[in-house]
């Protein structure tokens, strides 16, 4: 039911070391190791869920990005929060490209992509979830692939986005060099993460909501991030804040740390981390990685 990496899915050492332990505060309650590797410093889970195994931890109908509810306050403003974001997104995307052809990976219920259909743009979508991607096909009414294999018949976009989608795909190698080939000479991968390195991760440790045990497989810096896609020829153009997270991040991790939701003291501690990362390397709660070959 579970497996142990015995080397670094990004530098291939077999020197590790225990960096954290966290419980899965969404469903199981049950806890999961967070290693280091020795040598390139980057964190994962460590043992974790067997990828044919690791879809009883998504059944949750607190579970967001799968869902289309909000089933209490906390994901009511992350709702209210992603409906100002999408056109954030758009309008990103659109100074990227001219051909406006996007794939997006681990598109959910499709209201980026629908968003983006809406803008102009000739849309791709996979989602391996059967309920996210139903919906998905429902609004977009268009083809959302269930397998990354699937994309062998698909036509090489500009763009290609994973919004907070990387760090919970079992396979990161195989999965970066199919969605490289995908990508136009010219293209763009943009890939957003939450970041080990902003205070809010550094204020509440264990309880840091972004390490979302055993949903997120990998915990990336800048310094590993930067590893990976030199790994497959790719490169960092730019790197964005995502500053809006900093504030939902601590709204969860306040409520898992004390057992309540503590409005006033997530939106102090967000706004620190805002200012924080400012003086400090833009590590911001969650950033943006735009890249190219």
């Amino acid at each position: 039911m579970f497996e142990k990496l015995e080397k670094c899915p990004l530098c291939q050492s077999e020197k590790f070391s225990n960096f954290i332990i966290c419980k899965d505060h969404l469903l199981t309650g049950e806890s999961f190791a967070i290693t280091k590797c020795n040598d390139c410093s980057f964190l994962f889970t460590n043992p974790r869920p067997l990828a044919e195994n690791i879809s009883r931890y998504y059944q949750s109908k607190e579970y967001i990005s799968h869902a289309d509810k909000a089933t209490n306050l906390t994901n009511a403003v992350y709702k209210i929060a992603r409906h100002f974001t999408l056109k954030q997104k758009v309008s990103l995307i659109n100074t990227l490209s001219d051909q406006k052809t996007i794939l997006d990976y681990g598109c959910g219920t499709g209201d980026f992509l629908l968003t983006c259909k809406k803008k102009g743009w000739i849309i791709n979508g996979l989602e391996p979830d059967d309920i996210a991607r139903n919906k998905a096909i429902s609004k977009t009414d268009e083809n959302i692939y269930a397998k990354i294999e699937q994309l062998n018949d698909a036509k090489k976009v500009s763009v290609i986005t994973l919004w907070h989608v990387l760090e919970h795909i079992p396979d990161l190698n195989y999965t970066m060099n199919m969605l490289k080939r995908k990508l136009d000479t010219k293209g763009k991968m943009l890939i957003a993460v939450p970041n080990i390195k902003s205070l809010d991760a550094q204020l509440y440790k264990e309880n840091w909501a972004a390490y979302d045990v055993p949903r997120h497989l990998y915990h990336f810096s800048m310094q590993t991030m930067k590893l990976l896609l030199k790994n497959h020829g790719l490169k960092i153009h730019n790197i964005l804040p995502m500053k809006l997270d900093s504030f939902y991040v601590s709204l969860l991790s306040e409520k898992y740390t004390n057992g309540k939701s503590n409005f006033v003291k997530s939106f102090v501690n967000g706004y620190k981390s805002n200012i924080y990362a400012k003086k400090n390397n833009n590590n911001y709660s969650s950033v943006i990685y735009i890249a190219g070959k």
